[in-house]
């Protein structure tokens, strides 16, 4: 016997941790929403973007180093007149001016390499490593402020989810109610002691009792499947917790002010235009000139002979090793400064635009401050009409309960009629769904204060 009981005791604690697993707490699901939703997994992707970017541009002021080699086969052949390289369609082929066109052909090789440094631009390199740190900051803004918006949607689908679910099992209860009613009613019928017609009016609160609790279920099905998107996980039947139908939070009436600078949208509207100011600085670098240091090294090889000439043709070789052995090198350094000055009146449109560009960023950032501010004062205000409902919502429960509970014994007793069970019955279904919502709405409009102030912690705190 006593190895039973520690068998039974056993699966009894197994059960108890399964259904206890079973139950999704709201930090849980933030947790999971955060952790599998595409668009945050995406924005995450590019912030990392961003960065390698802006190493990409730190690395552009380094200067440019060439090196490059070619091993060519053709003939020497030169000839008067002027050329222009236009997009390389020329050769450059270069020897004796023979009379007649001949053949002779041989190897010949190229080594260069060259380096070029912009390395004074009036502060452009500068100004565009800004750009890309300020772009960088703009996209980790971004980034904490689809994960704020996603904490407030996870949470005010959570609770919907939940009223949903008390609605449902208030519904069920009136059902079994219209049922129970149902019962008297047909009992009484039968025996001749109430009319046919209370029957039908028991039928029909039946029907229309089974009616509510499918909009119910509905309803609570549309939350959960929501609730499963923004958690990016398959649809199913979600047990929450009962928290927040046993009490309501205890910070409602803590004064908050909303800090601009630490509000997650409105930091990320201000990176905006932060991308935008630095922007116009760079594009107006542009006009200032580009001083450049550069310097070449080359060395050829060439199958032709010193002595090839019109009195020589045969003093060349078809070796290929003789052709790109390196006989003869040049080198070249400088310094050199370019400036288009046609460009200045484009530069200067070019600020401009940015400059309305950023105007235009600061317009939307004022709306939506003003949004954040508006919707600062709805939320205190919806706290004080959800508290007040919150308060009556039980007298409203006792007296409902009291006169249902009077108007049925009546009936039975033949002391009433059947239309003043049935009214008495739908202020009992009304009162329970007012109790269920009254409690779901003090939580919501906490919700809505803290989406508000920017501080999602002034609602987890309270877990």
């Amino acid at each position: 016997m006593h190895k039973n009981y520690c068998i039974y005791f056993f699966l009894f604690l197994l059960l108890t941790s399964r259904a206890e697993s079973q139950v999704l707490t709201l930090k849980d699901a933030i947790q999971t929403a955060l952790n599998n939703y595409g668009t945050i997994k995406a924005k995450a992707d590019y912030v990392k973007a961003s960065q390698a970017s802006a190493k990409e541009t730190s690395l552009e002021y380094l200067p440019d180093l060439n090196a490059g080699m070619q091993n060519v086969y053709g003939t020497a052949n030169g000839q008067f007149g002027p050329l222009y390289a236009l997009r390389g369609l020329s050769a450059a082929s270069s020897g004796p001016i023979f009379l007649s066109q001949n053949w002779n052909a041989a190897f010949g090789a190229l080594y260069v390499a060259n380096i070029n440094w912009d390395f004074f631009t009036f502060g452009r390199a500068h100004e565009k490593n800004k750009v890309a740190e300020a772009e960088v900051a703009q996209q980790a803004n971004d980034l904490e402020q689809e994960k704020f918006q996603h904490e407030v949607r996870v949470a005010a689908t959570y609770l919907n989810l939940l009223a949903a679910q008390r609605l449902m099992l208030s519904q069920q209860k009136n059902l079994d109610r219209a049922n129970a009613l149902r019962t008297v009613v047909v009992a009484r019928t039968k025996n001749g002691l109430n009319a046919g017609v209370d029957s039908s009016l028991a039928n029909a609160e039946v029907s229309s009792a089974k009616i509510a609790l499918t909009n119910a279920i509905d309803f609570e099905q549309e939350q959960a499947n929501q609730l499963a998107l923004l958690m990016d996980i398959p649809p199913q039947d979600f047990i929450l917790d009962t928290l927040f139908v046993n009490r309501i939070p205890a910070s409602l009436y803590d004064s908050l002010m909303v800090r601009e600078e630490e509000h997650p949208v409105l930091k990320f509207y201000q990176s905006r235009i932060n991308v935008s100011r630095q922007q116009e600085k760079y594009y107006d670098r542009f006009k200032y000139p580009v001083v450049s240091l550069f310097g070449v090294l080359q060395s050829r090889g060439s199958g032709f002979g010193e002595k090839y000439s019109t009195l020589n043709p045969n003093d060349y070789s078809k070796s290929y090793w003789s052709g790109i052995k390196p006989t003869n090198s040049n080198y070249l350094i400088g310094v050199g400064v370019t400036w288009n000055l046609t460009s200045l009146m484009r530069i200067h449109q070019q600020v401009i635009s940015q400059e309305w560009t950023s105007k235009g960023l600061e317009n939307e950032y004022e709306v939506v401050d003003q949004q954040i501010k508006a919707q600062t004062v709805l939320a205190d205000q919806k706290i004080k009409n959800a508290i007040a409902n919150y308060r009556e919502a039980p007298v409203q429960m006792k007296a409902a309960s009291d006169a249902y509970l009077q108007k049925s014994v009546l009936y039975k007793n033949g002391l009433t009629d059947i239309v003043n069970v049935t009214q008495a019955l739908y202020t009992l279904n009304r009162a329970e769904t007012d109790r269920d919502i009254s409690v779901n709405n003090v939580w919501q409009a906490l919700l809505l204060k803290a989406a508000a102030s920017g501080d999602f912690t002034l609602f987890m705190n309270e877990f």
